[in-house]
């Protein structure tokens, strides 16, 4: 990621998420931030009638593993596509995803699809837009807390509404474990 991305995420995260009337504790709801920014979202399933059913069956079988969402241009605008097949927390998590690139205002034109999923042509993109939606989840200030509470991932989860899974790579990548643990050192440390 460009040198000063990840400040630049947190600052936009606590902007958002002051939007929709959150602190940095509260679980923030995607659809929610879909809707705030009017941006639709449409579950896989409602629009089969609508797409190609080849499409759909590899969306719903041999594909589900790896399409989650996707932001889909049109003309000026663009709406979320939503693996309904998924849990909730993956799909939380995917949301915030595809929302976390209209709010870095990535460009693109066009949705690729390919084995291994829905990804923007732009690698770079895909880095911000996971790195700011996991900040939107669970911004560095909750992930601190969390590890000062000593809660393990799946407490984090819970909290956070999102996957055990997510929980942990971003506790690990806001390093606020780690940033615990040596607070606690340092503390034992002037006390001898």
């Amino acid at each position: 990621m460009r040198h000063g991305f990840k400040a630049h995420a947190k600052r936009l995260a606590a902007e958002v998420r002051a939007e929709l009337g959150l602190g940095p504790y509260d679980r923030l709801d995607p659809r929610a931030l879909a809707a705030e920014y009017g941006i639709p979202i449409y579950t896989v399933g409602a629009l089969a009638t609508a797409c190609d059913p080849a499409v759909v069956a590899w969306v719903q079988g041999p594909g589900q593993g790896v399409f989650s969402a996707a932001l889909v241009p049109v003309g000026t605008g663009r709406f979320i596509v939503d693996n309904d097949m998924h849990a909730d927390t993956r799909r939380v998590s995917s949301i915030a995803h595809e929302m976390a690139h209209i709010l870095c205002e990535h460009e693109f034109t066009e949705v690729l699809i390919t084995a291994d999923g829905c990804r923007a042509a732009s690698r770079e993109d895909e880095n911000q837009a996971e790195w700011l939606g996991g900040e939107l989840l669970i911004p560095e200030a909750a992930a601190v807390r969390a590890a000062r509470a000593d809660w393990d991932d799946q407490q984090v989860a819970l909290v956070y509404g999102v996957s055990p899974r997510r929980a942990a790579m971003r506790m690990n990548a806001s390093g606020a474990r780690l940033r615990v643990q040596r607070e606690r050192l340092a503390r034992s440390r002037a006390h001898r």
